[in-house]
Protein backbone atom coordinates (compact mmCIF):
# COMPACT_ATOMS: atom_id res chain seq x y z
CA UNK A 1 0.00 0.00 0.00
CA UNK A 2 1.61 3.38 -0.83
CA UNK A 3 1.08 6.92 0.15
CA UNK A 4 0.00 9.34 -2.12
CA UNK A 5 0.46 13.62 -2.40
CA UNK A 6 0.03 15.54 -5.37
CA UNK A 7 2.63 18.33 -6.32
CA UNK A 8 0.41 20.56 -8.19
CA UNK A 9 -3.31 21.10 -9.07
CA UNK A 10 -3.28 20.63 -13.20
CA UNK A 11 -5.08 23.16 -14.77
CA UNK A 12 -6.32 21.14 -17.30
CA UNK A 13 -10.40 20.66 -18.10
CA UNK A 14 -12.06 17.45 -16.46
CA UNK A 15 -8.79 16.91 -14.61
CA UNK A 16 -9.27 15.19 -11.25
CA UNK A 17 -7.14 14.07 -8.82
CA UNK A 18 -5.46 10.66 -9.92
CA UNK A 19 -5.45 9.76 -6.49
CA UNK A 20 -9.04 9.88 -6.68
CA UNK A 21 -9.65 8.50 -10.06
CA UNK A 22 -7.47 5.53 -9.36
CA UNK A 23 -9.93 4.80 -5.96
CA UNK A 24 -12.91 4.64 -8.30
CA UNK A 25 -11.25 1.98 -11.39
CA UNK A 26 -8.85 -0.76 -11.46
CA UNK A 27 -6.24 1.84 -12.71
CA UNK A 28 -3.40 2.63 -10.36
CA UNK A 29 -2.73 6.52 -9.84
CA UNK A 30 0.59 5.83 -11.97
CA UNK A 31 -1.87 4.42 -14.73
CA UNK A 32 -4.23 7.53 -14.33
CA UNK A 33 -0.92 9.80 -15.12
CA UNK A 34 -0.17 7.81 -17.89
CA UNK A 35 -3.50 7.95 -18.86
CA UNK A 36 -3.49 11.94 -18.83
CA UNK A 37 -0.60 12.24 -21.17
CA UNK A 38 -2.51 10.19 -23.69
CA UNK A 39 -5.78 11.74 -23.14
CA UNK A 40 -3.92 15.22 -23.85
CA UNK A 41 -2.83 13.36 -27.17
CA UNK A 42 -5.86 12.12 -28.28
CA UNK A 43 -8.67 14.13 -27.01
CA UNK A 44 -7.93 16.89 -29.95
CA UNK A 45 -8.43 14.05 -32.84
CA UNK A 46 -11.71 12.76 -33.27
CA UNK A 47 -13.43 11.45 -36.44
CA UNK A 48 -17.07 11.55 -36.74
CA UNK A 49 -19.12 8.10 -38.18
CA UNK A 50 -21.47 6.35 -36.30
CA UNK A 51 -19.62 4.01 -34.65
CA UNK A 52 -16.88 6.88 -33.28
CA UNK A 53 -20.15 8.92 -32.39
CA UNK A 54 -21.83 5.97 -30.08
CA UNK A 55 -18.60 5.78 -28.21
CA UNK A 56 -18.43 9.30 -28.08
CA UNK A 57 -21.68 9.51 -26.21
CA UNK A 58 -20.79 6.62 -24.12
CA UNK A 59 -17.66 7.84 -23.18
CA UNK A 60 -19.59 11.45 -22.42
CA UNK A 61 -20.70 10.02 -18.79
CA UNK A 62 -21.31 13.72 -17.44
CA UNK A 63 -23.89 14.07 -21.36
CA UNK A 64 -21.44 17.47 -21.40
CA UNK A 65 -21.06 16.91 -24.96
CA UNK A 66 -17.40 16.75 -24.56
CA UNK A 67 -15.14 13.75 -23.01
CA UNK A 68 -13.16 15.58 -20.41
CA UNK A 69 -10.57 13.51 -18.68
CA UNK A 70 -12.23 11.79 -15.68
CA UNK A 71 -14.90 10.86 -18.29
CA UNK A 72 -11.98 9.43 -19.88
CA UNK A 73 -10.48 7.42 -17.27
CA UNK A 74 -14.12 6.04 -16.33
CA UNK A 75 -14.62 4.82 -19.61
CA UNK A 76 -11.60 3.52 -20.29
CA UNK A 77 -11.76 1.51 -17.14
CA UNK A 78 -14.10 -1.22 -18.90
CA UNK A 79 -11.56 -2.02 -21.30
CA UNK A 80 -8.91 -2.84 -18.39
CA UNK A 81 -7.97 -6.03 -17.39
CA UNK A 82 -9.39 -6.48 -13.72
CA UNK A 83 -12.84 -4.67 -14.58
CA UNK A 84 -15.77 -6.64 -14.24
CA UNK A 85 -17.49 -9.40 -16.77
CA UNK A 86 -20.52 -7.39 -15.96
CA UNK A 87 -19.43 -4.02 -16.83
CA UNK A 88 -17.89 -5.43 -20.04
CA UNK A 89 -21.07 -6.52 -21.09
CA UNK A 90 -23.08 -3.71 -19.89
CA UNK A 91 -20.71 -1.82 -22.19
CA UNK A 92 -21.13 -3.85 -24.86
CA UNK A 93 -25.30 -3.81 -24.79
CA UNK A 94 -24.93 -0.02 -24.59
CA UNK A 95 -22.59 0.04 -27.50
CA UNK A 96 -24.81 -2.28 -30.01
CA UNK A 97 -27.76 -0.78 -28.72
CA UNK A 98 -27.20 2.31 -31.03
CA UNK A 99 -30.58 3.32 -31.01
CA UNK A 100 -30.95 3.31 -27.34
CA UNK A 101 -33.75 1.75 -27.40
CA UNK A 102 -32.89 -1.03 -24.43
CA UNK A 103 -33.12 -4.02 -27.10
CA UNK A 104 -30.46 -4.66 -29.87
CA UNK A 105 -32.06 -5.26 -33.30
CA UNK A 106 -31.24 -7.19 -36.49
CA UNK A 107 -30.32 -3.84 -38.33
CA UNK A 108 -28.17 -2.24 -35.21
CA UNK A 109 -26.32 -5.89 -35.01
CA UNK A 110 -26.13 -5.30 -39.12
CA UNK A 111 -24.30 -1.96 -38.75
CA UNK A 112 -21.77 -3.32 -36.19
CA UNK A 113 -20.72 -6.14 -38.00
CA UNK A 114 -20.79 -3.81 -41.37
CA UNK A 115 -18.32 -1.45 -39.30
CA UNK A 116 -16.19 -4.31 -38.07
CA UNK A 117 -15.74 -5.96 -41.30
CA UNK A 118 -14.61 -2.30 -42.56
CA UNK A 119 -12.27 -2.15 -39.55
CA UNK A 120 -10.94 -5.61 -40.07
CA UNK A 121 -10.79 -4.90 -44.42
CA UNK A 122 -12.85 -7.79 -44.76
CA UNK A 123 -15.62 -8.04 -47.33
CA UNK A 124 -18.37 -10.69 -47.03
CA UNK A 125 -21.17 -11.55 -49.53
CA UNK A 126 -24.20 -9.74 -48.32
CA UNK A 127 -25.80 -13.31 -48.07
CA UNK A 128 -22.92 -14.24 -45.77
CA UNK A 129 -24.16 -11.22 -43.64
CA UNK A 130 -27.62 -12.33 -43.53
CA UNK A 131 -26.17 -15.96 -42.48
CA UNK A 132 -24.61 -14.50 -39.38
CA UNK A 133 -27.03 -12.22 -38.62
CA UNK A 134 -29.92 -15.14 -38.87
CA UNK A 135 -27.61 -17.59 -36.95
CA UNK A 136 -27.18 -14.29 -33.83
CA UNK A 137 -30.48 -13.99 -33.72
CA UNK A 138 -31.32 -17.78 -33.24
CA UNK A 139 -29.07 -18.17 -30.52
CA UNK A 140 -29.71 -14.95 -28.83
CA UNK A 141 -32.89 -14.01 -29.44
CA UNK A 142 -34.59 -16.39 -27.01
CA UNK A 143 -37.42 -15.00 -26.99
CA UNK A 144 -38.25 -15.06 -30.76
CA UNK A 145 -39.32 -11.35 -30.70
CA UNK A 146 -37.15 -10.14 -33.23
CA UNK A 147 -34.76 -8.24 -30.87
CA UNK A 148 -32.05 -8.69 -27.96
CA UNK A 149 -32.84 -8.09 -24.50
CA UNK A 150 -30.26 -7.59 -21.94
CA UNK A 151 -30.73 -10.82 -20.08
CA UNK A 152 -30.48 -12.53 -23.55
CA UNK A 153 -27.05 -10.84 -24.53
CA UNK A 154 -25.74 -11.48 -21.03
CA UNK A 155 -26.59 -14.93 -21.64
CA UNK A 156 -25.70 -15.14 -25.06
CA UNK A 157 -22.02 -13.25 -23.91
CA UNK A 158 -21.61 -15.81 -21.04
CA UNK A 159 -21.89 -18.88 -24.25
CA UNK A 160 -19.86 -17.12 -26.41
CA UNK A 161 -17.08 -15.18 -24.68
CA UNK A 162 -15.33 -14.12 -27.34
CA UNK A 163 -17.15 -11.52 -28.15
CA UNK A 164 -16.05 -9.75 -24.87
CA UNK A 165 -12.40 -10.67 -26.13
CA UNK A 166 -12.46 -7.08 -27.74
CA UNK A 167 -13.71 -5.27 -24.47
CA UNK A 168 -10.15 -5.97 -22.84
CA UNK A 169 -7.19 -3.87 -24.00
CA UNK A 170 -4.24 -6.34 -22.10
CA UNK A 171 -1.89 -2.92 -22.33
CA UNK A 172 -3.97 -1.14 -19.79
CA UNK A 173 -2.86 -3.46 -16.57
CA UNK A 174 0.33 -1.64 -17.46
CA UNK A 175 0.16 1.86 -19.15
CA UNK A 176 2.73 3.31 -17.39
CA UNK A 177 4.97 1.11 -19.88
CA UNK A 178 3.34 1.67 -22.65
CA UNK A 179 3.20 5.05 -22.38
CA UNK A 180 6.35 6.16 -20.17
CA UNK A 181 6.60 9.84 -20.87
CA UNK A 182 4.03 11.10 -17.85
CA UNK A 183 7.16 10.01 -15.94
CA UNK A 184 8.72 13.09 -16.53
CA UNK A 185 6.09 14.71 -15.71
CA UNK A 186 3.87 13.15 -13.10
CA UNK A 187 2.74 15.41 -10.33
CA UNK A 188 2.01 12.28 -7.77
CA UNK A 189 4.71 10.98 -5.81
CA UNK A 190 4.29 7.48 -4.93
CA UNK A 191 5.57 6.65 -1.80
CA UNK A 192 5.86 3.05 -0.38
CA UNK A 193 4.78 2.71 2.93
Amino acid sequence: MGCFSSKVARQFPGHEDPVALASQTAFSVSEVEALFELYKSISSSVVDDGLISKIFELFDVKHKGVIDFSDFVRSLNVFHPNASQEDKIDFSFKLYDLDNTGFIERQEVKQMLIALLCESEMKLADETVEIILDKTFLDADVNRDGKIDKSEWENFVCRNPSLLKIMTLPYLRDITTTFPSFVFNSEVDEIAA
